[in-house]
């Protein structure tokens, strides 16, 4: 059973949703607004976080970069009732792992719930650490979901990783954003390939702030991304 909490000022929502998630054998703690929410989360430490976005007081783009801001890996999913291109792109820039748009199927929210869950259980793991994935300055450990570059420790989140991972893994070879977002999300919802952009500007971001001249990830025009190591 993981722990949940969900942040709605839509008592109605919220009552439907905690409803969902317990059903599914979840645990859920309820806010009614970010700032509620983020006190919840740094008490709580739950597996996951489920916020709308448009709430009075702290909405849930100020939940998601202070979450961020304080070194927390939570998983994030975003709720929003604006199906609008930049909202979704601000919300993955602030550290989102996910955003949903209303009105939404809860059937649709469950499993991107449980597809979240699934991949932070690699976070859970005891015991050594597996061999990481090594790609010049890159270490890459699957076990722990940890990232190190150049020596340093990179903070990822879960999805961010998964992508890390897809690009890394197949150094040299092009993948596109339609494979690349079939392999870091494993449910059949529909969501734009260009989120693919989003995530791949903030892996950047995080290397080249260890880096300035990082540039290992290639963008193929019309084709998607590929990993080309550097020997310096």
């Amino acid at each position: 059973m993981a722990k949940i909490v969900l942040i709605d000022d839509e008592q109605a929502l919220l009552d439907v949703l905690a409803l969902t998630f317990e059903d599914a054998g979840h645990g859920v703690i309820t806010a009614h607004d970010g700032s509620a929410g983020l006190q919840l989360t740094l008490e709580e430490h739950p597996d996951l976080v489920v916020s709308d976005v448009n709430m009075p007081i702290r909405d849930g783009f100020w939940l998601c970069k202070e979450l961020r801001t304080r070194g927390s890996t939570v998983p994030i999913i975003l709720l929003t009732a604006r199906d609008n291109e930049i909202d979704e792109a601000l919300g993955l820039e602030l550290g989102a792992d996910d955003y949903v748009a209303k009105p939404f199927s809860t059937r649709v929210l469950l499993a991107r719930v449980t597809s979240l869950l699934r991949r932070q259980e690699l976070r859970q793991r005891r015991g050594p650490k597996a061999a990481p994935l090594t790609l010049g300055h890159l270490q890459l450990f699957a076990d722990s979901l940890e990232v190190y570059y150049r020596g340093h420790p990179v903070t990822v989140t879960v999805t961010e990783f998964r992508l890390l991972d897809a690009i890394a893994g197949a150094s040299g070879a092009v993948l596109s954003r339609d494979r690349l977002l079939a392999m870091v999300r494993d449910d059949n919802s529909v969501v734009a390939v260009r989120i693919i952009d989003t995530y791949v500007r903030r892996i950047r971001r995080k290397l080249e702030a260890i880096d300035p001249e990082f540039d290992e990830i290639e963008t193929v025009v019309g084709a998607g991304y590929r990993w080309r190591a550097r020997s310096r």
